[in-house]
Parts: structure tokens; C-alpha cells; sequence
């Protein structure tokens, strides 16, 4: 349980944080904020409030409670979705970001409309819209107020209720710079309280020895949890299938998260510059190639501590109840921190996605007002997640493998239509909607057929059968491409800062897995 100095700690932190949302949301006299304000924060956003809001808007309860419950279950495994993610990030910033940047969008809905037709836009927006708000949204919702359930004894409704007010009381009013520039302050938050609860963990397990000592006999102990490819005779191989993490279906799913997801990638677009947000990019995959340290390991550490014999998903929050007065408090806020700013994240995208690419195409009043319509959405959207939380994610042990394995049914016909959209230009409307559609049914279809198959493998193989389909209806069915993208007229060089911090994320990344092996 929380202390007062612990209650007083999350108190000042809150309290602080809806103070500077209000400060930075304010508007200069006889102005008003305009879509550009409100949904790309005025294209001002500089490389550190990019990279930052980034890692904000992915680490959240999610991944914290998520994945440390994976790493508790599977071990450092586990942390490959992160470090992939760094080189993914690399690989978005070079080749996709100066294609959406020079489109001048708002929303990947938007570009799809540009690159093939409404119909498209239409499909993949409401897609999004119902990923967002009963995947997304909900599974933040239902382990956020699970920790806080754990650590702080507030029955799980309240603290759901909590989380979801308090994210919309302070990013309603200012939009994506609300979020993006408070996200400073919830990464550092974030990155001190999580080293800080790795630290004690391994002065934990070491009794007070050291962390080095404290690394070392979690690897002696749990040498099983030290094993980043696993091997088919692994009990959770079908989780992560050996191999496959670094040639298979996980590039699949990094790319479709990575670059062609509203939620992240909005922060590029609103950037000042195509260079600013290379920067941006950039330093979110070096903290991205931190994260395992921050997410992962309390799972191992608390594995080692209690013999196995605990929930995964409890890992993380139990793990919080060994700190001591004020430390706990510290970390608490930082959970809550990764917490609400994912939550004011989505909800951001989704009023941008709904306003922008549905409202005004359904009947809506052009006259009204988009960023009033944008905040009416998000706080309903908000709602409807509070309420669908608990039965749809209230019975399933790690809610983070649950959560890849349900978007990798739909992820693979997105990156068909965004790879073949972008670089080759032959692909039609109808072999966009046709890689849509073919991936659910044949994702459903091997899940029902070939079960034991690994989920990420089927990732994969579902994403060559979508390619192939896609090529054949575009050449079978050809269609004007007035909306092709021309990458001659795009530039794809990068500055001498990019690519040294391409090659350093690479070299720490393979040093990583030959180390662990």
C-alpha cells in the first residue's frame, strides 16, 4: 500500500502535469486553435519532443505491466519487440517518413485516399477506430488499473475511472501539443522510476551485493529466462518462435506499428521539418534499445524472487509493493505517467481519424467546428473504453501477447497495402481492399486450420499470400494510378547525425543478441 509521502508524491505529479497541459494549451489573444493546431500541434514539434513522445505514447501499461509479465512468463525473449523496434524505427525514418511528410497528411487514412481511392480510407479508418478504442484503449485502461489496484488497494473500477478522466482533464483542451510536449516530463519520469525499480530489484536478488551480482545469479538461477531466440522445444515457443523474431512475421508487425500507425506516427507529421523528425526518430530507437532494462527485466528479477509462483501480468505491480516509502511513490507516479500519456495519445489519434477522415464523409456539418468535434470524440471514446474494459480483457494472463496476436490477424494486409502503395506503382484500389480482406480471412483461417502454427509465423506467411494476391488482382485488373507515388520526386537522404546513429542502434543491437543467444 501507498504511504502519504507515496500519495503525496502522485499527488504534486498529477497536479503538476494537468497545470503544465493547461500552460502549454494556452492560445495567444483573438486566436483560436485551428486543426493544424490541434491534431499536428502547428507542425512545431522539435527532434526531442518527437523522439519523447514516441516512447510516451508506446510505453504504457501495456508494455510495462505486459511485457514484464511476458518477461516473467517467457524471459528476455520477450524484449526482442523492442529492440527490432529500434531498427524498425530507423528503417521508417529513412524510407517512409519523406514519402508521408512531402503528402502533406494528417492521417494514414488520408494517404491511402490520396494513393488509391475513399474507399480505402474509408475501410482502413474505421478499422483503426475499432482497434484503437476496444484493443488499445481498453487494455491501457484494464492494467493501469490493475497496478494501481495492487500497489495502491483502489478497487479496479475506481482506478480505471481514474486514469481515464484524469488523461482526458489534461490533453482534451490542447490536442497533440498538450501531449506531445508534457511527454518530456512523463519519459523522464518514466526512464529514472523504471532503472531506479530495476536497481533495487537486483539489489533484491543479490541481497544488497550489487547489481552486477544481482544480473549474475538471476542468470544462474533463471539461465532459461536469459535466452533471446527460443528453441522448439521451448514451452513458449509459439509465442516467439525462434528465428522468425528477426527474419519472420515480427518485421511485419514492427512496420505496420511503426510507420503506418496514426497513434505513433502522428508525432512525425507534426514535426517542424523532414530533418527534425529524422532526429526524432533517432533518439527514440536508442531509447527504445533501453526499454528491455525498464519493462523486462522487474519480470525476470521478480521470477527469481518469488519461485515462479505468482500471475505474470502481477509481476510488475507486485514487484512495486517490495519498494520502500517514497521510492514507491516515485515509481507509482511513473507508471501512471506511461499510463495517462498513451491513454491522452490514443484518444488524440482517434478524434484525429474520426474528424478527419470519417465526420466529414458520413453527414457531418461542415460549418462545425473540427477541434470541438475532435475533443466530443475523444471523450466518448474514452467512455466507451471504460466501460468495455473489464469483459473484454478481464480474463486473459498476459494481456500483451493477447494483444499482438489479435492485431497480427490485420497487420499484414496493412503493410501489403502501405509497402506496395508507396514503392510500386501498379497496385490498384482493388488489390488494396483485396490485401485487407484476405488478411483476416486467411489469419482466421490458419488459426482455425493450423493452430499450432506460431502466431508471428503466421504473421508472415498470411503477409506473402496478401502480397501475391495483391499483385496478381493489380495486374489482372489494372486501374488509372493517378495517385502513385513518384519516388523520383522524393528525397531519401539523410544527414551524417542519422546515419551514425543508424549504425551505433545496428552494432548495439547485434552486440545484444550475441551476448544472449
Amino acid at each position: 500500500m501507498l504511504s502519504s509521502i507515496d500519495f503525496t508524491i502522485v499527488a504534486v505529479y498529477a497536479v503538476a502535469l494537468f497545470l503544465l497541459a493547461q500552460w502549454i494549451s494556452r492560445e495567444s489573444a483573438g486566436q483560436a486553435k485551428n486543426s493544424n493546431d490541434y491534431f499536428l500541434a502547428g507542425n512545431a514539434l522539435p527532434w526531442w519532443a518527437i523522439g519523447a513522445s514516441l516512447i510516451a505514447a508506446n510505453i504504457s501499461a501495456e508494455q510495462i505491466i505486459g511485457m514484464s509479465g511476458s518477461g516473467y512468463a517467457i524471459g528476455l525473449a520477450i524484449a526482442s519487440y523492442e529492440w527490432m523496434a529500434a531498427i524498425t524505427l530507423i528503417l521508417v525514418g529513412k524510407y517512409l517518413l519523406p514519402v508521408f511528410l512531402k503528402s502533406g497528411i494528417y492521417t494514414m487514412p488520408q494517404f491511402l485516399e490520396q494513393r488509391f481511392d475513399g474507399r480505402v480510407r474509408t475501410v482502413m479508418a474505421f478499422f483503426w477506430l475499432g482497434v484503437y478504442v476496444f484493443v488499445n484503449l481498453t487494455a491501457i485502461l484494464w492494467l493501469g488499473a490493475l497496478a494501481i489496484n495492487t500497489v495502491a488497494g483502489v478497487d479496479l473500477i475506481y482506478g480505471l475511472i481514474f486514469l481515464g478522466v484524469f488523461s482526458i482533464a489534461y490533453s482534451l483542451y490542447g490536442g497533440l501539443k498538450a501531449v506531445a510536449f508534457t511527454d518530456i516530463i512523463q519519459v523522464t519520469l518514466l526512464v529514472f522510476g523504471g532503472l531506479l525499480i530495476a536497481w533495487i530489484l537486483l539489489q533484491e536478488v543479490s541481497g544488497g551485493e550489487g547489481i552486477i551480482s544481482g544480473m549474475s545469479i538471476l542468470m544462474d538461477r533463471a539461465p532459461e529466462k536469459f535466452d533471446m531466440i527460443l528453441s522448439t522445444d521451448s514451452p513458449h515457443y509459439a509465442s516467439l518462435p525462434g528465428l522468425s523474431v528477426l527474419i519472420g512475421g515480427m518485421w511485419v508487425m514492427n512496420l505496420s506499428y511503426w510507420g503506418f500507425n496514426q497513434y505513433i506516427i502522428q508525432r512525425a507529421l507534426a514535426a517542424k521539418s523532414l530533418d527534425e523528425a529524422q532526429k526524432g526518430i533517432a533518439f527514440a530507437a536508442f531509447l527504445k534499445l533501453l526499454m528491455p532494462v525498464i519493462v523486462v527485466l522487474p519480470g525476470i528479477a521478480m521470477f527469481v524472487l518469488d519461485g515462479g509462483g505468482s500471475s505474470p501480468d502481477q509481476a510488475y505491480p507486485n514487484a512495486m509493493t517490495l519498494l520502500p516509502e517514497g521510492i514507491k511513490g516515485l515509481v507509482f507516479a511513473a507508471l501512471l505517467a506511461a499510463i495517462v500519456s498513451s491513454l491522452a495519445s490514443m484518444t488524440n489519434s482517434i478524434s484525429t481519424i474520426f474528424t478527419l477522415d470519417v465526420y466529414p464523409h458520413f453527414g457531418g456539418n461542415p460549418d462545425t467546428n473540427p477541434v470541438l468535434v475532435g475533443r466530443w470524440v475523444a471523450a466518448i471514446a474514452m467512455v466507451i473504453a471504460m466501460i468495455t474494459a473489464q469483459p473484454l480483457l478481464g480474463n486473459f494472463d498476459q494481456a500483451f501477447q493477447y494483444i499482438q496476436e489479435f492485431t497480427g490477424f490485420f497487420t499484414p494486409g496493412i503493410v501489403v497495402i502501405f509497402v506496395l502503395g508507396i514503392f510500386y506503382k501498379k497496385t490498384t484500389a482493388d488489390a488494396a481492399l483485396t490485401a485487407a480482406i484476405g488478411s483476416a480471412v486467411f489469419s482466421f483461417l490458419f488459426k482455425i486450420l493450423w493452430p499450432e502454427l506460431p502466431f508471428i509465423d503466421r504473421v508472415g506467411l498470411v503477409f506473402v499470400i496478401c502480397a501475391a494476391l495483391a499483385l496478381v488482382v493489380s495486374a489482372l485488373r489494372p486501374q488509372p494510378q493517378s495517385g502513385a507515388v513518384e519516388l523520383s520526386e522524393v528525397n531519401f537522404a539523410t544527414s551524417t547525425g542519422f546515419n551514425f546513429a543508424s549504425v551505433l542502434v545496428a552494432l548495439i543491437l547485434a552486440a545484444f543478441y550475441v551476448t544472449w543467444w
